[in-house]
């Protein structure tokens, strides 16, 4: 029998406790506002299943655990962790091949597979499209200073630019809801950008 609703407790507490302070996007929060969306964007999709919806909820706040232990490459751990904790919980090995399927469709650039990776995917990056996209990219670009070394605004400007032009939404939801704000974020900074030059 697995037990959902401890996994997701336990998974929140070692989130909490465990991840680096200063992880000002990928911290707790994120996992939250990525477990929100996800639900949200599932309804649209026609997702009802209970066990599919517990799944997706489990592999939101699984999605950005590698980052406990590294910065590059932390969907690989992120699955190494969801292996080692999973079976506590009852999880059995075809619940935890999905949710690393999961977790693996949010690493950049992204290529989801199934209906539930292509939420998730979608969820992660969900903010590209939304009303908050500048105070949630600043604290992308605070953690980029401390992580990548990215402290020049023009850099980072050219960098959301590059990625927003290459981004593109999975499900109709998003597509529908989130990209005509996220091209108009792409006019905006494109727009800085060439004035800044």
């Amino acid at each position: 029998m697995t037990d959902y609703s401890a996994a997701e407790n336990f998974i929140l507490k070692k989130l909490e406790s465990e991840l680096p302070k200063d992880l000002s996007y990928h911290g707790v929060h994120h996992m939250l506002d990525v477990l929100n969306a996800a639900l949200q964007i599932a309804a649209a999709d026609g997702v009802t299943g209970e066990e599919e919806l517990r799944i997706l909820r489990v592999a939101a706040l699984l999605h950005d655990v590698g980052f406990i232990y590294k910065y590059q490459g932390h969907e690989e751990k992120g699955c190494e962790v969801a292996h080692q904790l999973l079976p506590q919980f009852g999880f059995d090995g075809e619940q935890i091949k999905k949710i690393c399927g999961m977790i693996s469709a949010t690493k950049l650039p992204q290529e989801p597979h199934t209906q539930l990776e292509r939420i998730i995917a979608d969820a992660d990056l969900d903010y590209l499209g939304r009303e908050d996209f500048y105070p949630i990219a600043k604290t992308l670009f605070d953690e980029w200073k401390v992580y990548l070394n990215i402290t020049d605004e023009n850099e980072w400007n050219r960098i959301q630019t590059n990625f927003l032009s290459h981004h593109h939404y999975h499900t109709a939801y998003c597509v529908k809801l989130r990209e005509p704000e996220k091209q108009k974020r792409l006019r905006e900074i494109k727009a800085l950008v060439k004035s800044q030059s």
